[in-house]
């Protein structure tokens, strides 16, 4: 009977994994950014299936263009000035790449825009079942199938598959259900150098998590926005007018971010959801044997607060959470003040974008 408490345990923290957009048109990248998007081949719950991301780098990087480089010819990064470390950005459920690369004031909101002006390579991937990439029957899109894309996906980046650029050194970014990923998949093939983990921690909220489900979420054939998508019902989507209190502290958001979010808004698959809950909140975390940088908003209402995480401060949640990490992990905390669930997409966002930055310099010199 230990499984009813365990599987009720991963119900109420896979709430939390329902975090990421839709595809949504790009803006024009500013003059020093380059991206361009890909579609790599990955053979985990079928024989043919593809991840969609897009690369950014600093304009003036090593790069090819087009829709598809997967057959490109490699690149010595070295020699050519292209950065020889890539963030490997997974977004939350509800959510896919347009989190990273926000098409509204991207200027202010674009991670991948933001860090590519700095000197920082990022690749943002569709998950499975979402946006470009290819959708399976939510019934096996677990978060062990969706962990094992991701290794896929570093394959690719490692053998220059992506852009032509062999990329030396992985850091693995998650947000909500994307770090659930994240957290397996490093915990699994040990073949990133670093993960940064955003929206989690070890403990939910149990009322926020029920509110979630029974007001916050539907199957996303009730969806009035994406029910022609051709998805099965076993994909979730949030209810029109439900991402703003689930994912913003409203008082700390643009009313056209929350929009544009609403939008853009993705799916996610109901047993992805489950799955990926048990690893973000049970031990999977204490596989991870590189540097993690853990990093909430401090009004994120389903790990912090009521019957969850004090996110009064970084000390108070690295206190909590450290043992839930092996010491190679060498833990760092970070709480975005006056921020929901959705750090990314708060007005002091470039906030957490600088700590993302210091911790890779940091810890990698970067």
């Amino acid at each position: 009977m230990r499984l009813l408490p365990t599987l009720t345990g991963s119900l109420l923290t896979c709430f939390v994994l329902l975090a990421s957009p839709l595809t949504a048109p790009h803006a024009v990248a500013a003059a020093p950014v380059r991206c361009v998007e890909v579609d790599l081949p990955v053979s985990t719950s079928t024989p043919q299936e593809t991840v969609h991301g897009q690369l950014c780098m600093p304009a003036g990087s090593a790069s090819t263009t087009g829709a598809s480089t997967t057959n490109a010819s490699t690149t010595n990064a070295s020699t050519t000035g292209a950065p020889r470390t890539v963030q490997l950005l997974i977004p939350g459920g509800t959510y896919n790449r347009v989190y990273w690369d926000f098409p509204y004031q991207p200027e202010r909101y674009s991670y991948q825009r933001d860090m590519a002006r700095h000197g920082y390579a990022t690749f943002a991937v569709d998950r499975l079942g979402i946006g470009r990439s290819t959708t399976p029957p939510s019934s096996v899109l677990v978060n062990s199938v969706e962990a094992a894309s991701i290794h896929e996906v570093i394959g690719h980046l490692r053998a220059g598959r992506v852009s032509g650029v062999r990329f030396d050194r992985i850091i693995l970014v998650g947000h909500s259900l994307g770090s659930g990923v994240a957290t397996l998949e490093a915990a699994t093939y040990h073949d990133v150098d670093g993960v940064i983990l955003t929206g989690t921690t070890h403990l939910a909220s149990p009322p926020a998590v029920v509110e979630f489900f029974t007001i916050f979420v539907h199957p996303v054939t009730l969806d009035p926005q994406l029910h022609n998508n051709g998805s099965d019902p076993g994909y979730l989507t949030t209810r029109p007018g439900q991402r703003e209190p689930a994912f913003y502290l409203t008082r700390n958001a643009d009313p056209q971010v929350i929009a544009t979010d609403e939008a853009t808004k993705d799916q996610a698959s109901g047993f992805g959801i489950v799955t990926a809950a048990s690893d973000l909140l049970g031990p999977t975390s204490l596989g991870i044997d590189v540097p993690v940088l853990l990093m909430v908003g401090e009004k994120d209402v389903f790990f912090c607060g009521f019957l969850a995480r004090d996110c009064s401060s970084a000390e108070a949640l690295r206190e909590q959470e450290a043992p839930h990490f092996s010491p190679a992990a060498e833990l760092s905390t970070h709480v975005l003040p006056d921020a929901g669930h959705s750090i990314a997409l708060h007005n002091n966002s470039g906030e957490y974008r600088e700590a993302t930055r210091a911790w890779l310099h940091d810890r990698f010199g970067m």
